[in-house]
């Protein structure tokens, strides 16, 4: 099998599998929260502002923010995780419009999953897909729940910030 430029021979069968991977991934995490959410709700907290929810500091914007995140949310309910907000503070961008800078922990669970980097890195890329979320970190207490190899995994590849 002759390479084409830039590519191995394997790389078209790593893109399928990863393709059916992500899809079975998709299909399950559908279903395990179909099974516990009632997608009204969902939808009602999908359609309340960020932005108020923490100037007013409410207790429904875990909940709101829950409601955000896409299969990564299977994972957290499944191990009975959740969302903690350890600080944040509302932002004005250059058009004037607020938005929310925020440190996250874990609980429940999550705190010492091994699955832990790929956790955080879809928490992070659901909630920046949010209008009114501009910057997403952790908290760095986090790095304490791991092991010396598994921090500087998550330090070095796991796509996070910590602070």
């Amino acid at each position: 099998m002759e390479e084409s430029e830039g590519q191995r021979p394997n790389d078209d069968l790593e893109d399928k599998y990863r393709s059916q991977i992500e899809e079975i991934v998709r299909s399950e995490a559908n279903r395990i929260l179909e099974e516990k959410l009632d997608p009204l709700e969902v939808s009602r907290l999908n359609t309340l502002s960020l932005v108020s929810l923490f100037e007013s500091d409410d207790p429904i914007l875990i909940p709101a923010l829950m409601a955000r995140l896409g299969p990564v949310r299977a994972a957290l309910e499944s191990h009975g995780g959740s969302l903690v907000i350890a600080r944040g503070e509302i932002e004005l961008r250059n058009n004037g419009t607020p938005s929310l800078s925020l440190v996250i922990g874990l609980d429940g669970a999550c705190i010492s999953c091994g699955a832990a980097p790929g956790t955080l890195k879809g928490i992070q890329d659901d909630l920046l897909s949010d209008e009114e979320v501009d910057s997403i970190r952790f908290d760095s207490s986090m790095l304490e729940w791991f092991d010396d190899i598994q921090r500087e995994f998550i330090l070095k590849f796991g796509g996070v910030t910590f602070a």
